[in-house]
Parts: structure tokens; sequence; C-alpha cells
């Protein structure tokens, strides 16, 4: 038998240092910044910001946007790839997902580079072993999220 009780999410409170502040304005600051901060927590992950190694405050200045635009350039890629094929969000049995992250942007489009260096003709050989279509795709899949 379903439940009518739904549990209501936790409180949370909002603080701002501007006593004047309209409180939509404090939210959509909230908001504004939320995403920012997830776009630096994917850049991180998956591309290596912050990890640098660089010695000089000038190096890190140079080297820093090329990952954020790395990141803005394969948004953009799976943005457009999406338009005709949907993503697909990696899932597991333990861990189902509704949603595509980043993880998977970058995993597709992966895969669409992938596709093209692959779709070269090679020259005949004898020792050539064919390899299933479906298991060529999963061990591509497999790769685009290990690397």
């Amino acid at each position: 038998m379903k439940s009518a009780f739904r549990a209501r999410p936790p409180s949370q409170a909002f603080l701002c240092t501007d006593l004047d502040a309209d409180p939509v304005d404090l939210l959509q600051w909230f908001v504004s910044r939320w995403q920012r901060e997830v776009t630096l927590q994917e850049t991180r992950a998956h591309l290596g910001v912050e990890t640098q190694r660089q010695w000089s405050e000038l190096a890190i200045m140079r080297t820093t946007p090329a990952p954020l635009g790395l990141f803005s350039l394969i948004t953009l890629w799976a943005h457009g790839r999406a338009a005709d094929r949907p993503l697909v969000a990696a899932t597991a049995a333990w861990y189902p997902k509704s949603h595509c992250t980043f993880g998977d942007a970058i995993a597709a489009v992966r895969r669409q580079i992938w596709q093209h260096q692959t779709c070269c003709v090679s020259p005949q050989r004898r020792d050539v072993i064919k390899i299933p279509r479906q298991l060529c795709e999963r061990a591509e899949y497999a790769l685009a999220y290990a690397t």
C-alpha cells in the first residue's frame, strides 16, 4: 500500500552580509554560484584543473583557461550531438542514473572521435581478426569511461 505521506526536505538557511538584499536576489545568487561550483568540480574531476604543477602565478594563469575552454568545447559538442541522438547516462545495477553528467558527455565525445578514426580503411593483411560489432562497441564504451 502506497503512503500519501512524503518526507519534507530539510530546511536550509541562506545567509548574506547585505542586510538590504532582497530574498529573491539571494536565492538567484545562490543558484548562479551553484552552477559555477558544479562546473569547477567537473573540470577538477575530469580535466585536471588545480592539479597542474607550475611554479609561477603567470604559468597558472596561462594554463588554467585551457581545461576550462576544453570543458566548454566538450559541453557544446555533446549538446550538438544530443540534438541528433540523445546522450545515454552510464548506469549500473547498484547506481541507476536518471540524467547525464559531464562524464557521460566526455565519454560520448570520445566515442564519436574514435568512430571517425576507426572508419579508415586498413590495408589488407592476413593476420586480421574480425571482432563482432557488439563486442567492439562494449569495449569502446568501457574505454570511453576509463580514460
